[in-house]
Formats: structure tokens, sequence, C-alpha cells
């Protein structure tokens, strides 16, 4: 299933997110939307806990839609910290998508795991 985010919940659940984000724009009157929706399910599930996947309703989420300069739907954003890592749109079909997830998938599979406020611990060696 899709978390669905909304404009106040984007800043929270996607800008503030300690891991990436791939975030997709979507409308219920969009056919592709619902063509990829599996593919995105898939996605999810290889992934796991290393990418998090949300929903946006474009048509409810206008501002959002405009700040991304949404062009056409479904739009995908990888976002990691805050800033826009990936951005598909406009692909000619399923492959073409299955191919572009993979790519990222495996570009974050192989990423070191950085947490935002981990704690180093001090392990000075002391001599008795």
């Amino acid at each position: 299933m899709v978390f669905s985010v909304s404009e106040r919940t984007f800043t929270q659940e996607v800008l503030q997110s300690p891991i990436p984000v791939l975030v997709n724009f979507e409308a219920p009157w969009c056919g592709l939307c619902r063509v990829i929706h599996p593919l995105l399910l898939e996605f999810q599930s290889q992934c796991g806990d290393e990418i998090k996947l949300v929903g946006v309703n474009a048509d409810q989420n206008f501002k959002l839609s405009t700040a991304y300069r949404l062009k056409s739907l479904p739009t995908l954003l990888l976002i990691e910290n805050g800033t826009v890592r990936h951005r598909l749109e406009c692909f000619r079909g399923r492959e073409d998508l299955r191919l572009a997830l993979e790519e990222i998938k495996a570009s974050y599979s192989n990423y070191p795991k950085i947490y935002k406020n981990s704690k180093t611990v001090d392990l000075e060696y002391r001599s008795a």
C-alpha cells in the first residue's frame, strides 16, 4: 500500500524523512497512473526500508504540483534530504519506468546508511 501525503504532511513525511522518498504525483483520472501502480508496489517491496514510497494527488495538492512544476502525470520524484535527486516523467511505458526504477534501486542498495541525529560514541583507549 502506498502512503498518501498532502500539502499539510509533505514537509514532515518527505522533506524531513531520514531516508530517500519516491513521490508519485498522480490523479484519479490518469490511466497511466493506474497502469504503473503495480510496478511501484513491486519497487516498494524490493526496496524495503531503503526508500519510502508515497503518493500525492496532484489535483488536490495544487501548491505542490506548482512548486515541483509538474508537466505531466504521473511524475515521480526521488527526494533525499529535501532535494530532488531524480525526476521521472514522460516515460514511454512500463518497461521504460521499470528500468529507471531498477537504476534508482541499484544506486541505493549499495548506499551507505547514514541516519540523521545519530550519536557518535567516543571510544577513546584508556590504559589502566
